[in-house]
């Protein structure tokens, strides 16, 4: 009776034990599972931020990307853009000039133009980059006109034609840079203009010497 006794205690006691481990199983199981689940959140989390700081960094890198905007005045822009392609006619028909023409001062005169003509492009073209102007790349569709005549002039009639042109040319361009000394706002492109004038005032005067010559 007593043996009966004692092994009912030791199975009593052997179920508690049983189920006090169960417990602290299940507890340490809970554990590590919400463990795994906030180390889980928390990569997430900072998966998001390192997302998150890249979209930033993008945005800012595209935010910082400027363009160029002169802000010069419209009408000395424009004055520029005539200069611009005045002078690359010059320099073209000076070519044909240089290589056409049957008198000696013509041909010298279409050298000279060629000569001058390709420095005060070069001045204008740099001043136009610090200004943030952008010229033109080609003459108007005059200048091609007249360069397309006298291209097919006979050689006679060659000589008289281009410096004729060159007269009227360069009296129209005396005028429009002695305006513009006075008129343009902007110093640095006065100082340009200012400092060109006497070279094409020179040019005046050495075509109408030179058409009357031929006369």
């Amino acid at each position: 009776m007593g043996s009966m006794k004692t092994h009912r205690w030791i199975f009593v006691l052997f179920c508690a034990l049983a189920l006090t481990a169960f417990a602290c199983h299940k507890e340490s199981t809970e554990n590590t599972t919400t463990t795994d689940t906030y180390a889980t959140s928390s990569s997430a989390t900072d998966t998001s931020a390192t997302t998150s700081t890249i979209d930033t960094s993008g945005t800012s890198t595209s935010g910082t990307t400027s363009t160029t905007v002169s802000s010069l005045d419209p009408a000395d822009q424009e004055f520029m853009t005539k200069a611009a392609q005045g002078g690359m006619a010059e320099v073209s028909l000076g070519q044909i000039a240089s290589s056409k023409a049957t008198n000696a001062d013509v041909k010298a005169f279409g050298d000279r133009m060629v000569t001058d003509h390709s420095k005060l492009n070069d001045g204008l073209k740099q001043l136009a980059q610090t200004k943030g102007v952008t010229l033109p790349a080609d003459v108007d569709q005059a200048s091609k006109d007249t360069a397309d005549k006298l291209t097919k002039a006979s050689a006679k009639a060659f000589d008289k034609e281009y410096i004729s042109d060159m007269v009227t040319d360069h009296e129209k361009d005396v005028k429009e840079f002695e305006k513009q000394s006075k008129a343009a706002k902007d110093p640095d492109l006065k100082t340009w203009v200012t400092n060109s004038l006497p070279t094409l005032q020179d040019h005046l005067k050495m075509a109408k010497e030179t058409k009357s010559k031929l006369k």
